[in-house]
């Protein structure tokens, strides 16, 4: 399960230690996801401490909670050069991390692959930071990345991505992934909002037999508005793959 915290980190200590409890009868993995207020690319340099310090509160109380990892939202372009963008969110993302590993802090940061072509956080985006800074590993929206491009929604297409997290970050990374999958509602900008998935064209089972394929693991989060009865049918489905 993920543990949202996208309005805000509003969680005790004493309540992320009970949680962890909780978690460890009920055989439940955790992780979490971070505020959506954050922008490593802010204009100005006091929301870009702001969002710093976001990541780093959501990976203090997910250490506390017994979680594995955080989801973020990295960025925005604010029309400037991706490549300068890119820069800026790597030298934030390490200042982050050293930061974390010196308080002794071992929970993943996860940049998520986004689904607006605003929005910092292409496939290979993610997939190139997880490659150079220490501490980070991708969670991957392939609902996203269908609506951003418009593509990527075949077996095909699916085992492609795949094949390319492992070319970039080695087999490991394919042991221990983090997904989100929903159905979803896109334009020519990219994702519009999440739907069901029986609203969606999102091809979820082609995406479950590519994941089988692989013998991919990890956590996988269902996003949908009725994100109970769809987990169960990605569960259902996966089952009798």
């Amino acid at each position: 399960m993920e543990v949202e915290f996208v309005q805000g980190v509003k969680m005790s200590p004493e309540s992320a230690r009970e949680l962890r409890e909780l978690a460890i009868k009920r055989r439940v993995r955790l992780s979490a996801h971070a505020p959506y207020f954050i922008n490593l690319n802010a204009r100005e340099p006091e929301k870009t401490a702001a969002s710093r310090e976001r990541i780093m509160q959501t990976a203090r109380i997910t250490s506390l909670m017994g979680g594995e990892c955080v989801v973020f939202h990295p960025a925005y372009y604010l029309k400037d050069d991706p490549r300068l963008v890119y820069d800026a969110v790597k030298s934030n993302l390490e200042q982050i991390t050293a930061k974390l590993r010196a308080e002794g802090n071992r929970v993943l940061l996860r940049p998520e692959v986004m689904g607006k072509d605003s929005q910092f956080g292409t496939l290979d985006e993610v997939l190139s930071l997880c490659a150079e800074v220490e501490g980070l590993a991708p969670a991957v929206d392939f609902a996203h990345w269908h609506a951003r491009t418009g593509k990527f929604n075949t077996y095909y297409e699916f085992t492609g991505i795949l094949k390319r997290i492992k070319s970039k970050l080695g087999s490991d990374a394919l042991n221990n992934m983090h997904i989100h999958v929903s159905g979803i509602a896109y334009g020519a900008k990219g994702e519009n909002r999440h739907e069901n998935l029986a609203e969606s064209d999102f091809q979820y089972e082609e995406l479950l037999r590519a994941l089988r394929y692989f013998h991919a693991s990890g956590m996988l989060i269902c996003e949908s508005p009725n994100l109970e009865e769809d987990a169960l049918l990605l569960q259902q489905i996966y089952r009798k793959l």
